[in-house]
């Protein structure tokens, strides 16, 4: 009888302190919101779509008045070479309020987006991601989400010496 006691206030303590610190960490579904980001992310295709441009258009675009190139790659890998004009301001740091600070927060301004897959280089500063991991598709969800509804993505694959890119080496 003495053992059976024993048994269940240990049960009881065990199953009471694991309810407890169940209920101290909070779900992560408040703050973690995957299905959004699937919604998000399948609204956002067709739009993506259609602003994938050239080259060319990427430059002429980029010479014109409330257009910025932005650069989401890392802080180092901007500093070893980028497109001239370009700012950075890594994936990695996106938030309401470094978004405001870099892009201000007029959600019309026209951001064009490039990226290490956009070069074929595959050599320092730009080497490949994995295709399907490509930070373009990253950030252009992104800038869409977070109310910035004016975004062009270089659509080629270009080579970084080509001096129509306006490569800047860091």
């Amino acid at each position: 009888m003495r053992l059976l006691q024993t048994l269940l206030i240990t049960f009881f303590v065990v199953s009471t302190s694991a309810y407890a610190q169940q209920k101290e960490r909070p779900s992560t579904e408040a703050q973690i919101d995957y299905a959004g980001f699937r919604s998000l992310a399948g609204s956002v295709e067709a739009v993506r779509a259609q602003r994938l441009i050239s080259l060319a258009e990427f430059r002429r675009m980029a010479g014109e008045p409330n257009t910025i190139v932005l650069d989401a790659r890392s802080a180092d890998a901007f500093l070893e070479g980028h497109i001239s004009g370009a700012i950075n301001l890594p994936f990695t740091d996106f938030t309401d309020a470094s978004l405001h600070a870099a892009l201000g927060r007029d959600p019309s301004v026209r951001i064009l987006i490039y990226c290490n897959n956009n070069f074929s280089n595959n050599a320092r500063p730009v080497v490949l991601k994995r295709v399907e991991l490509a930070l373009n598709i990253q950030t252009f969800i992104n800038l869409h989400g977070y109310g910035y509804r004016n975004v062009y993505e270089l659509g080629e694959v270009v080579d970084f010496t080509d001096p129509a890119v306006g490569w800047v080496r860091g």
